[in-house]
């Protein structure tokens, strides 16, 4: 996921948008990776409803989307075919993704990235106002969906002794060897593969397309650009996000999974743009977590590994063992390692193990890759 474009500043404000994400995608992952059920009714639960959740995986698949761009750019600069080049790496993204899902983790957003991907791909001619046309029409669509699901939902008591027991029998599954665990994940994901991709089309692929609606235009290429529109774009993101996520959570408002649909891109564009302004006024901010998001793919895949060591039984099976306090902490202790390994790692390295798998991929063998990355080098100098 790094860019070669040799305009230093976007890529460091992209990826340190990127590395920020990544801590906050691993705190709601962390939840159902130390326990199938994820966190319990209370006020670790409350925190992630109310800030957490449906946000981070917003401005992910944003900058998915604006990294679209850039990859095409550097096709071109190359006299590459660009849809091949993309074709192969969104493959690369499903093998990565099905591997991550069967033996790691269920949740796993790279063999989505990579099927919706494709979709992105065959309308990457729209322009920036036909792309955010378009990625309205979805929205709405997905919004017409979740209300309707919301009020099926409200004439259907969820059985609680189903549920009980789904969540024993995965605990389980995942506390169990490799081989248990893996048959679970994959029946699981075969189980939610059509929701996954119709959920893909109509939630994620807007933020795909709003994303290169920003690249096409080189949005975040130059700060003044847009600076002096992140306040704007806070108050609305906080004023009208934080009573949306909030009041449900405080009143115990059940069946409020439309109104986190509205207030996660709300609050997601208020956090990036409260962290672009961050970045701008303190740069030593961008440079903890830039190189985390220069290796993304490395960091998002560890994260997975970590906790599986930790809480399945590869590893210490702690999975349903700890209070939710406590898997938060270790969220939060372990992503703090990561930024610290991340800039260490890439002082030494261009790429991260899944980035030079990625790009492998991408440019069709290693020397295209090395070819590549002096090309890229030679023009930053």
């Amino acid at each position: 996921m790094t860019t070669t474009s040799p305009s230093v500043p976007r890529i460091a404000a992209l990826d340190a948008l990127r590395g920020f994400a990544l801590g906050g995608i691993f705190a709601v992952n962390i939840a159902i990776m130390a326990n199938p059920a994820g966190f319990a009714e209370g006020p670790v639960r409350a925190f992630e409803e109310m800030f957490l959740h449906n946000r981070f995986y917003v401005l992910f698949s944003f900058l998915f989307g604006y990294s679209l761009t850039l990859q095409f750019r550097s096709a071109e600069r190359d006299g590459a075919n660009a849809t091949a080049r993309t074709v192969r790496r969104l493959a690369a993204l499903v093998a990565i993704g099905t591997l991550h899902t069967v033996f790691l983790f269920t949740g796993d957003v790279l063999f989505g990235y990579g099927v919706i991907g494709f979709a992105l791909l065959a309308l990457r001619g729209l322009g920036p106002r036909s792309a955010l046309r378009l990625a309205g029409v979805l929205y709405g669509a997905c919004l017409v969906l979740f209300v309707a699901l919301t009020v099926a939902r409200m004439g259907q008591p969820p059985d609680a002794a189903q549920t009980a027991a789904d969540n024993a029998a995965a605990l389980d599954a995942v506390r169990a060897g490799w081989g248990e665990a893996a048959m679970y994940r994959w029946t699981d994901g075969v189980d939610r593969l059509a929701p996954t991709v119709v959920f893909g089309l109509l939630n994620v692929l807007p933020l795909f397309l709003v994303g290169l609606a920003a690249g096409k235009v080189r949005l975040l290429e130059d700060p003044a650009r847009y600076l002096p529109h992140l306040p704007r774009v806070q108050a609305v993101g906080f004023g009208l996000g934080l009573p949306l996520s909030v009041m449900p959570v405080a009143l115990h408002i059940p069946h409020t999974e439309a109104l986190g649909y509205v207030s996660g891109p709300l609050l997601a564009a208020a956090y990036a743009a409260t962290f672009l302004r961050v970045i701008h006024a303190r740069p030593a901010v961008s440079e903890v977590f830039a190189p985390a998001g220069r290796i993304s793919a490395t960091v998002y895949l560890s994260q997975s590994l970590i906790a599986a060591i930790v809480f399945t039984g590869y590893g210490f099976a702690q999975a349903g063992k700890w209070s939710d306090g406590a898997v938060l902490a270790f969220a939060v202790v372990v992503f703090a390692l990561q930024l610290a390994a991340a800039r260490w790692y890439t002082r030494r390295f261009r790429y991260g193990p899944a980035e030079w798998v990625l790009r492998v991929a991408t440019y069709g063998g290693t020397r295209s890759v090395r070819e590549h990355a002096r090309t890229a080098v030679s023009e930053r100098a």
